[in-house]
């Protein structure tokens, strides 16, 4: 199983995007999903992320401005970014904790999808 990230791109300041994440494979069971971003020179760090209950969790300048969301029965999990700003400017990866199979927990993460806001 892999998972697979779209919808990143170019925008310009101010504008819209919304990544989506799915794994590739059959899953039996997703926990809790979510996204990262990265800058290079500095850490992955943490945008958002969703239990399957659908509680979220925004961490830094995302907040107010960003919504994540998920449709179980797909195990997509998705990322509306709105009012971007030039420092939402990263690679964004996604992950999840997924169960392939009954008691078979792992953690997963996409690809990575480039976001580029322009001024």
């Amino acid at each position: 199983v892999q998972l697979q990230a779209f919808g990143g791109g170019l925008v310009q300041a101010g504008g819209s995007l919304r990544l989506s994440c799915a794994p590739s494979g059959s899953v039996f069971s997703a926990g809790t999903m979510g996204w990262y971003r990265q800058v290079p020179g500095n850490e992955r760090e943490l945008v958002a992320s969703i239990s399957p209950a659908g509680g979220a969790n925004y961490a830094g300048s995302g907040k107010g401005r960003f919504t994540i969301s998920r449709d179980n029965a797909k195990n997509t999990v998705y990322l509306q970014m709105n009012s971007l700003k030039l420092e939402d400017t990263a690679v964004y990866y996604c992950y999840a904790r997924l169960a392939v199979r009954l008691g078979d927990w792992l953690n997963y993460w996409g690809q990575g999808t480039q976001v580029t806001v322009s001024s």
